[in-house]
């Protein structure tokens, strides 16, 4: 089955500068004395905002400066027919960038920026599904008098590329052991099935005829997690399987770390979080490929804090790929993305960079591990917040899809971010059925 379009809209290689002869008034920050961002607009996606460096009027932009992403936008096919959809309200399609001096952020109610001036740069996104596109490279003048000679100049690259997605959705919540379908368009074609369980409960339902069961795989369990009893409230042995149509296991999510309350609370705290094992298959037996850590934030977000990692063998260090936090509440999207920059569509607004990479790194760093595997968009996992009736929806870039297994991965993996919204919940609310096991029930 072909994937879904999806394009891929990027803001980089931005840079200010200013002419000598221009003289602020006394009141106004120039920006060389002063932090500069930028907040940048499409449309109704959500705002997003970037530092934008400054340099001296007499340099050019620097061809061999490290290329940089300053924002981020994911569009599908429904995004672009929306976008090209003509308005009575409004014009052209366009990029909207407001330079400000000042650090970011609020302060009395009142934004602590001072706006220097704003940028529009026109969209065609006609073909840019099949080809990419470079829609402006270079300087362009901040503000209204470009013809005097005396204003702000902004560096920008903006450009679109293909982005083909495989998307999943599964049919029903992954403790009920549901099938998970292939989307494309109006189409939906069932490729795996999910099994539920408990490690220390139902062995003898995680048995296949190719693969021993996850639980007996004992080498990693008390290498990467802990599966000693602990006091007090816990959530442990959670497992869950992914076959494909044959019903051969592609794939398993296993918890590996029990998701305990801290002392004198009734939460899942992040000095002790509990942790997911993310398997793939591998000679006849369960393979280490990811771990997943999840606890309950504290404060005013009170969501679901995460962090993911690439485990590439028994001995070799481990790399974090993603670390933020969903909503408890309302849910949000988990997101892989070693592109740099902010997810307009989809990633949290405070979602953090790959500790691995350098902050909204474009180019830099891939010629190194896991650079040289995942690049760009990798993947994104839709999930819903607690109470709700959650259906995750997954997507996976195609470039990282080269069988069965690598999508299969990704499927467990968003299996085991959704189940991490109930177990991180406060042991002061019950569980459903479904994810108890025979002796919470009679306890």
């Amino acid at each position: 089955m072909d994937p879904c379009p999806f394009v891929r809209l990027t803001v980089g290689n931005l840079a200010l500068k200013m002419p000598v002869a221009t003289k602020p008034a006394s009141s106004v920050v120039h920006p060389s004395s002063s932090p500069c961002f930028c907040k940048i607009k499409l449309k109704s996606f959500p705002l997003q905002t970037a530092a934008v460096p400054y340099i001296p009027s007499e340099n050019q932009f620097p061809d061999n400066q490290f290329q940089t992403t300053a924002a981020t936008f994911h569009l599908s096919k429904a995004d672009l027919h929306r976008l090209a959809a003509k308005s009575i309200f409004g014009g052209k399609l366009s990029l909207k960038i407001a330079i400000y001096t000042g650090r970011t952020g609020v302060a009395c109610g009142v934004n602590s920026g001072r706006l220097l001036g704003k940028v529009s740069v026109p969209l065609n996104l006609t073909g840019v599904e099949s080809k990419p596109c470079v829609f402006h490279n270079g300087w362009i003048s901040v503000g209204k008098e470009p013809a005097k000679g005396s204003t702000a100049q902004v560096y920008l690259n903006i450009k679109a590329e293909p982005d083909p997605r495989f998307v999943f959705q599964f049919d029903g919540e992954p403790e009920c052991s549901p099938q998970v379908f292939q989307i494309q368009g109006n189409i939906r074609q069932p490729v795996f099935t999910c099994k539920f369980s408990f490690r220390n409960t139902g062995d003898r339902n995680q048995r296949s005829r190719s693969l021993p069961s996850v639980s007996s795989s004992r080498g990693w369990l008390t290498s990467f997690g802990s599966e000693r009893e602990r006091p007090g409230k816990e959530r442990k042995g959670w497992s869950i399987t992914v076959h494909d149509l044959s019903g051969s296991p592609v794939a398993a999510a296993s918890m590996v770390t029990p998701f305990v309350a801290s002392p004198g609370t009734d939460r899942v705290s992040r000095s002790n979080p509990g942790s997911w094992l993310i398997l793939r298959p591998g000679d006849g037996t369960w393979k280490p490929w990811g771990r997943l850590e999840a606890w309950r934030e504290r404060g005013s977000s009170d969501g679901l804090g995460y962090r993911f990692e690439l485990t590439p063998d028994m001995s070799g260090a481990a790399i974090v790929l993603a670390e933020s936090t969903l909503s408890s509440s309302k849910g949000g999207t988990f997101v892989i993305d070693l592109g740099g920059g902010s997810n307009g569509r989809a990633t949290p607004a405070n979602s953090a960079s790959p500790v691995c990479s350098p902050r909204s790194s474009g180019d830099f760093g891939y010629g190194l591990w896991p650079f040289c595997v995942y690049r760009g968009f990798v993947m994104s996992a839709r999930v819903e917040g607690e109470g709700k009736c959650s259906r995750p929806c997954v997507e996976v870039s195609v470039q990282h899809v080269n069988c069965t297994e690598d999508a299969a991965a990704f499927v467990a993996l968003a299996a085991a971010v959704d189940l991490s919204m109930d177990a991180c919940r406060l042991f002061s609310q019950r569980l459903r059925k479904e994810l108890c096991n025979q002796q919470d029930l009679l306890g």
